[in-house]
């Protein structure tokens, strides 16, 4: 089932893009489809609420890590900068 779209923001186009790269990975990951899941009953409402809970944990963690790698890379610049300014 494919369907087209006109965007006209790009940046919505790569969003819808990144959804279907995933939702195609995921089938191929687990051979089934959301709505198949849903529909047969393999997950129900509470199964969908707990992935829902564990994947926006996972998100604050790489936020965290995200924002570490932000700070190291700040200092990292500073120090370089620094370096460089002795050098002259």
């Amino acid at each position: 089932m494919k369907k087209e779209y006109e965007v006209k923001d790009p940046v919505v186009d790569r969003v819808i893009r990144k959804f279907t790269d995933r939702s195609n990975l995921g089938f191929e990951k687990y051979g089934q489809s959301l709505h198949h899941e849903r529909t047969t009953g393999i997950k129900d409402l509470v199964g969908y609420l707990n992935d829902i809970q564990e994947e926006l944990m996972d998100a604050v963690l790489y936020i965290q890590a995200a924002r570490e790698e932000l700070q190291d890379l700040s200092e990292e610049s500073l120090i370089q900068k620094f370096n460089d300014e002795e050098a002259i």
